[in-house]
């Protein structure tokens, strides 16, 4: 395989899911495998991109790559950048407080109406978590084994 132009594009999470979700499924029914090291990162980067919290860990998964146009489309009015809009893509932001954490000045760019509004379009798009069936006190057990020294 050869390097024709490097970094020429930037390759959201949906996408590499997609691509090695798909990569997988042909192998498997081509009854192949590939290199060693191969089967190995394509193994753990699905495992890390189905652990909670990451959005593709949901399922059925809430959005696809067919969303991306979409979802730029939504947002072009808000001038957001090529960085920042991967960062959404990759962290589905559920609240204002994690789009400050991927959109830079936010508070300087954008109003709170408008900061509102780009969320509401984020959650309509890409979806957003369900509430846990076990309870959101994950972090209260963490805490909790800490203190007991466990």
């Amino acid at each position: 395989m050869k390097i024709l132009e490097a970094q020429s594009a930037v390759l959201a999470n949906v996408e590499v899911y997609t691509f090695l979700s798909n990569q997988a499924k042909q192998y498997q029914e081509q009854n192949r495998k590939g290199p060693a090291n191969l089967e190995t990162l394509r193994k753990e980067v699905l495992k890390y991109f189905e652990s909670h919290p990451n959005p593709l860990s949901q399922k059925p998964l809430p959005y696809d790559a067919k969303s991306i146009p979409v979802l730029i489309r939504r947002l072009r009015q808000y001038q957001i950048t090529k960085g920042e809009f991967i960062m959404i893509l990759n962290i589905r932001p559920t609240n204002v407080q994690i789009l400050y954490t991927v959109i830079e000045d936010m508070e300087d760019r954008f109003s709170a109406d408008e900061q509102q509004e780009i969320l509401d379009i984020i959650t309509e798009i890409l979806g957003q978590f369900p509430p846990r069936a076990d309870g959101d006190d994950q972090g209260e057990d963490i805490m909790q084994s800490t203190e007991d020294g466990h």
